[in-house]
C-alpha cells in the first residue's frame, strides 16, 4: 500500500499525531534523521546510471586530487 511521511514541527507536535494515530488504529513507523537520509541516498543510488564504467585508475586520480 501507499505510504505517507509526515515531519513535525516539534516534540509537542509528534506527540499529537502519534495519539491521534494509535486512536484511529492506524499502526505508524518512526524514522530517525538518519534514516531519512539513507532513505533518500537509497532512492538516487536506484535512480543511478549504471551503465557507465570507470577505471580504477581514474577513480584513484580523483581521490588523491590530480
Amino acid at each position: 500500500m501507499t505510504s505517507i511521511v509526515i515531519t513535525p514541527k516539534n516534540k509537542s507536535e509528534l506527540e499529537l499525531l502519534s495519539n491521534l494515530l494509535k486512536k484511529l488504529k492506524i499502526d505508524a513507523a518512526y524514522l530517525s534523521d538518519d534514516e531519512k537520509e539513507d532513505l533518500g541516498l537509497k532512492l538516487l543510488m536506484r535512480e543511478a546510471d549504471r551503465t557507465k564504467k570507470v577505471s580504477r585508475a581514474r577513480v584513484m586520480k580523483k581521490l588523491r586530487g590530480a
